[in-house]
């Protein structure tokens, strides 16, 4: 005879009857799903998945495969076979035990699947394992695709890993366990709480399903967030120029001008004090000014890299120049802002214009010969689905890119937030990063197929030349000082295709630094953390394998040793500017009005 406690207790009546309440919910938000649903922004179905001819080419090779080789087909075949068997057996003896005990586990270890009772509960861990003997069977098979051209196999890698990642029993209410708890803990709330997330995620992109990765209610720019102090002092169609109020009584001759990616908000430099690059640069006793890009919407379909080499970097340049007095300052470029910036400055040297004093290249690619993770991406069936998208809309929403970002991480960046905010009813981290991540912006229609087809896909910068404002632009051109930072684990600009451009590029005086960590981390890096260390290594005709075999290791941020190399080219100590010296009208308070606007799609 046992007694019943409350620990092996199933839930009253009670409880039941407020589940059934909660669950009727459902019905009230249904109509607000419908509504979203219906009224959905459509994007191109090319911009979702590869087109057919990849998965026919695997089939055909895989059959080609089977024809010349059956032995090794058998054997694969064969071993999936006794695999699932021999799991399902084993499953079966434990029940029929009848301790309802999980039979012996030897998947891998998986952060997925870190409940217990996908260890314990015979349920539980026999989709668990059989899920793991899947997803291995087809990782098999595609190794075995001999006869494909290798940049189609490392497509079909890639689209078929989407696939295992997509269903992963976690992904599924039915079969995960944390969800489930969760939902007979809170009598259904949770479930309710999911689908509201849901709804509102959904409203917040047009009908686009992106996954809220931060309450976007815990930050407000400006004041919890990209709080450095300074002024609009100038503004144009593409941009607002901003400039930081000095900290420090003397400052360096020669202003600091800041050119962030404008495929993302300039405030990843100035997250809040203790990670701020804009801060520290600022306390070093730089005069700093900091380019924030316009949010376009369609109206800008027709503007190129030409506008934003001509109306954004030199405009830039020339009114830190006229704010400064000074006939150089230092620039900064980071990601495809770097990128434009060795336009820039091969340009400037056809025309004789010495305005640059040194370039510093934040994590910049230059030569795309190699593409890296992004290569599924960049094949033309992608690309002409992002043309038809663009001239459908007049820009490239920036939710396809935030897309194609996150699946590159998608058990992080997708699946596993989506199953907190949908299933577990949770509420989105108050992260400043994760909130900047979704804080996106839209790019204009003729700029993103002029850097997709000629920088990306065509290479023309680094083979042969890339021609813009009537002027055929050279990576050897590119001659004045520079310092180039790159990172270790940089998924979206990998630091030896960075440092392969450097090598390109024409000057004499270089400098490489390879940060430990990713394309945000290894940057926003302070020396305050004592986080990621760096490694230098003065000899860059080297391989990247040999330079970073015979490269020095430096525990800390990268930052002091930059500081230290900016401020042998930055001139004398002179007092501190403030904004609106000599006359010159501000616009705004910093962070500016043009960072406020948030991305839209659709027409």
């Amino acid at each position: 005879m046992t007694t019943k406690t409350k620990e092996n207790e199933g839930p009253d009546a009670a409880s039941l009857a407020r589940m059934a309440e909660n669950l009727q919910k459902v019905d009230q938000l249904r109509e607000r799903l419908t509504q979203v649903l219906t009224h959905r922004s459509t994007h191109q179905a090319a911009l979702d998945a590869p087109n057919q001819e990849l998965f026919t080419k695997a089939a055909q090779s895989y059959v080609n495969e089977a024809m010349t080789n059956p032995a090794k087909l058998f054997e694969h075949q064969l071993e999936y076979w006794t695999k699932s068997v021999t799991h399902f057996m084993e499953a079966q003896q434990a029940i029929a035990s009848g301790t309802l005990t999980a039979p012996e586990d030897r998947t891998p270890q998986d952060s997925r699947f870190a409940n217990p009772l996908w260890q314990t509960h015979p349920y539980f861990n026999f989709v668990k394992q059989q899920y793991m003997i899947n997803a291995q069977a087809l990782e098999q098979a595609v190794a075995d695709v001999d006869d494909m051209e290798p940049r189609e196999k490392k497509r079909l890698q890639y689209f078929s890993r989407q696939i295992i990642d997509m269903m992963s029993p976690t992904n599924f209410l039915a079969t995960n366990p944390d969800a489930l708890e969760r939902a007979v803990a809170t009598e259904g709330e949770s479930l309710i709480k999911g689908l509201e997330n849901l709804i509102a995620d959904l409203e917040a992109n047009d009908g686009e399903l992106i996954v809220r990765l931060a309450d976007e209610n815990a930050f407000e720019l400006g004041r919890n967030i990209a709080t450095s102090p300074g002024k609009v002092v100038y503004r144009n169609k593409m941009f607002e120029l901003i400039q930081y109020a000095p900290s420090t009584e003397k400052v360096h001759a020669t202003p600091l001008l800041v050119f962030p990616p404008w495929i993302n908000k300039f405030y990843i430099l100035d997250l809040k004090e203790q990670n701020s690059l804009v801060k520290w640069v600022v306390d070093q006793g730089y005069t700093l000014f900091m380019v924030s890009w316009v949010n376009p919407d369609q109206t800008y379909r027709d503007v190129g890299m030409a506008d934003y080499v001509d109306d954004g970097y030199l405009a830039a340049i020339r009114e830190v120049k006229a704010i400064t007095g000074e006939t150089q300052i230092n620039a900064v470029g980071y990601c495809i802002a770097g990128t434009t910036l060795s336009l820039t400055l091969s340009l400037m040297k056809q025309r004789g214009d010495k305005s640059i004093k040194s370039a510093t290249f934040f994590t910049a690619l230059t030569d795309f010969s190699d593409q890296g993770e992004f290569q599924p991406f960049l094949t033309d069936d992608f690309i002409d689905g992002i043309e038809a998208e663009t001239a459908d809309k007049g820009i490239l929403p920036s939710i396809v890119m935030a897309r194609t970002f996150s699946f590159l991480r998608s058990n992080d960046l997708v699946y596993g937030p989506a199953i907190k905010s949908y299933m577990m009813g949770d509420t989105p981290p108050a992260f400043d990063l994760l909130y900047w991540n979704g804080d996106g912006a839209n790019l204009p229609e003729k700029m993103a197929m002029e850097y997709l087809r000629g920088l990306c896909q065509g290479n023309q910068l680094a083979d042969g030349g890339y021609d813009l404002l009537d002027h055929h632009l050279v990576m050897d051109e590119v001659d004045v000082p520079l310092c180039a930072v790159a990172c270790e684990t940089d998924h979206i600009a990998p630091w030896k295709d960075c440092y392969r451009g450097v090598q390109m590029m024409g000057s004499k005086d270089k400098t490489f630094i390879m940060s430990q960590s990713g394309h945000i981390a290894g940057i926003v890096n302070p020396p305050s953390k004592n986080k990621y260390g760096h490694y230098t290594n003065t000899d860059l005709a080297l391989s990247h394998e040999d330079w970073l075999e015979g490269a020095d290791f430096t525990e800390g941020s990268w930052w002091p040793r930059w500081g230290a190399w900016l401020k042998k080219r930055s001139g004398k100590m002179i007092p501190a500017r403030n904004p609106g010296d000599n006359d010159r009208k501000i616009l705004a308070d910093a962070p500016g009005t043009y960072v406020t606007k948030k991305a839209r799609s659709g027409k």
